[in-house]
C-alpha cells in the first residue's frame, strides 16, 4: 500500500474538502510506539487495493506533526489517540478507532457503508 504523507494544516484542510468527493482515511502513527508500528504493519499486510478503490489514504507522523494531530482532534471531535485511524466523508468522521482496534476488515466495512 502506498500512503500519502500528511505534513501540513493546509493539506488537512484540503483533505476535508476532498472528502466531499471521496472518502479519506487518516492513519495517525507514533514512530516511537511499538503498538502503533504493529497496527500499521497489520493494516498494510492486509491491504487490498482493489477493495479500497476510491479511498484516499493518508499517513500522519504525529511525533513530527503534533499540531496536525491536535487539529484533527479538534476538527473531527475525536479524542487524540495513537495509533488511530479516521475515515472522513463529507467533512465528518464516519469511523474511527485506535490501538488494537485498528483492523483492515473493519476499515473495509466502514468504507462500504460510506460508499453505499
Amino acid at each position: 500500500m502506498q500512503w500519502q504523507q500528511l505534513n501540513s494544516i493546509d493539506q488537512l484542510n484540503d483533505l476535508v474538502s476532498k472528502s466531499f468527493d471521496e472518502p479519506v482515511l487518516i492513519f495517525k502513527h507514533s514512530t516511537r510506539c511499538s503498538i502503533s508500528s504493529m497496527a500499521l504493519d497489520r493494516l498494510e499486510r492486509a491491504w487490498n487495493p482493489a477493495e479500497m478503490e476510491g479511498l484516499s489514504a493518508w499517513y500522519l507522523d504525529l511525533i513530527a506533526h503534533r499540531d496536525i494531530s491536535n487539529k484533527i482532534a479538534e476538527l473531527f471531535k475525536v479524542e487524540h489517540q495513537s495509533p488511530q485511524v479516521l475515515l472522513i466523508k463529507n467533512g465528518e468522521t464516519s469511523y474511527h478507532t485506535s490501538h488494537m482496534g485498528i483492523n483492515y476488515g473493519q476499515v473495509k466495512e466502514a468504507l462500504g457503508k460510506v460508499l453505499s
